[in-house]
């Protein structure tokens, strides 16, 4: 049980200015896991402040970029030693499996941390160009303050993507966390006061709705990144749009994993639960849309189905656990709706389709990992982000250079662009199918994220890279000096 009274505001433990809790109970079995104070615009306005303070006046800004990458290095290292413990907070709260937390949750967002402590000398931070009247010196400043604004499922990971390129840019940060997940970023705190940072580089507010929208039009801060929903990221669109401001914005998705007449199903069913039902199905990422040719359609939809099922489904906090409880009960609500209506729409469950029963998982908000058959490209289960344990298999007609044209027409039919894979025993067929599909990541036979790439979606997908040295762009502003003399 994990209780907190003070907000984390300018590098200090603050009293928040309201008297809301943000309760966190287990998914799992319903006891209580921790309290954290909730957010309000008034906490939100200190934190900006304090992030204005360190941005235009502080030591922050003065220091170098060798400076920032040290002091993000000593970051890295203070996290690494809290890992542990994030990953089994992680799953108390949201429910992920402890595999999974150990895996990704914590490590991942550790290699960030340490990706971009190891970039500063690989920028080219300033140049000189010429010019009409003479030389121009050409610099790249941080944008200022950076709000970062992230959801429930994968929250260290994605505080990483957002704070690491920021604080190496020079910026100050306001993290909002969601309030379904208060706890884990508490150990973020605890390793920035370790590692020294000056007051006022970060600052940590959970909060609701109302908080992340007073921080996003709040005049102080200067670039929003956030990561959600595409309906949240548009709202988000509009009032930096409004507020003139720049913002990178992580959306929805609903992947497509494709694969092609050849392709090795052995290989793609070793990989499901880390591609169709990755972290419980609940990742923007998930390629739960999986497109099979016509010519195998029964023999893929029965591996998946026997794969999905005998997937081990129970506790979060068992090492030997695959596919944990959703979130809340509103997100099985919604999981559980999306099932309903797959099946009005004329689609047929091959495996799953109801809540687990035995060894405690009643009381738990779990779902049994599900696989829709007979599926077309056109239903709502095909197209709109169900954010659960939920498989739909689409089949697609033709082989050989006709089916790839076919398999990629509905890949790319489509709202959303963020993700996908293609699966084939030809990496150069696959490789040529990957590189027309309309998505900022598809991998071949594999999917992963590199933290030296680039990430970000097309479409409804959002705007804007995460990771790499592009992450780092958005967070740096050009600036041209001529010269006389």
């Amino acid at each position: 049980m994990r209780t907190h009274d003070r907000l984390y505001i300018g590098g200090e433990w603050t009293a928040p200015a309201g008297g809301g809790v943000l309760e966190v109970a287990s998914p799992h079995d319903g006891t209580a896991v921790g309290s954290a104070p909730e957010g309000t615009p008034a906490d939100i306005v200190l934190a900006v402040d304090a992030a204005r303070r360190a941005a235009d006046s502080g030591p922050w800004q003065r220091t170098s970029p060798a400076e920032r990458a040290a002091a993000l290095g000593r970051l890295a290292e203070a996290f690494g030693r809290r890992t542990g413990d994030l990953a089994a907070l992680i799953t108390a709260e949201m429910g992920s499996p402890l595999s999974f937390s150990q895996l990704a949750q914590a490590p991942l967002a550790h290699s960030v941390l340490e990706y971009y402590a190891g970039l500063a000398d690989q920028v080219d931070w300033h140049q000189i160009r010429p010019g009409l009247l003479g030389p121009v010196h050409v610099e790249r400043e941080p944008a200022g303050v950076a709000a970062a604004i992230v959801p429930w499922n994968v929250p260290q990971f994605l505080i990483a993507a957002k704070i690491a390129p920021a604080l190496l840019a020079g910026c100050a940060v306001v993290v909002k966390p969601a309030p379904e997940t208060p706890l884990d970023p508490y150990l973020l705190a605890e390793a920035a006061e370790e590692a020294g940072l000056p007051p006022g580089v970060l600052s940590i507010v959970a909060g609701g709705r109302e908080t992340g929208e007073h921080l996003v039009a709040h005049p102080g801060v200067d670039h929003v990144a956030f990561t959600g929903s595409t309906a949240a990221g548009r709202r988000i669109g509009a009032l930096c749009g409004e507020h003139l401001k720049g913002c990178s914005l992580e959306l929805g998705g609903k992947s497509a994993a494709v694969l092609l007449d050849d392709a090795d199903l052995d290989a793609y069913l070793a990989m499901l639960p880390l591609t169709a039902l990755l972290n419980n199905g609940e990742a923007c990422i998930a390629q739960a849309r999986v497109l099979a040719p016509r010519s195998r359609y029964e023999e893929v939809v029965e591996a998946i189905s026997e794969k999905a099922a005998a997937l081990r489904v129970g506790d979060p906090s068992d090492p030997a656990t695959e596919v944990g409880p959703l979130v809340s009960e509103r997100q099985r609500e919604r999981v559980e709706g999306y099932i309903a209506l797959g099946l009005k729409e004329g689609a047929r469950i091959t495996t799953g389709g109801g809540r687990p029963k035995g060894e405690g998982r009643d009381r738990g908000f779990y779902v049994e990992p599900t696989v829709f058959a007979d599926a077309r490209n056109d239903m709502r289960i095909a197209r709109e982000e169900i954010f659960g344990p939920v498989v739909v298999v689409v089949p697609y007609d033709g082989e050989g250079p006709e089916g790839d044209e076919e398999a990629v027409r509905l890949a790319d039919d489509s709202e959303y662009g963020l993700a996908g894979s293609v699966w084939t025993s030809d990496p150069e067929r696959g490789l040529a199918v990957a590189r027309r599909v309309r998505a900022g990541t598809f991998g071949v036979n594999a999917y992963n994220i590199d933290v030296n790439t680039p990430f970000g979606g097309r479409k409804a997908s959002g705007v804007g890279s995460e990771f790499g040295p592009e992450g780092l762009d958005e967070y740096l502003r050009w600036k041209s000096v001529p010269t006389l003399g």
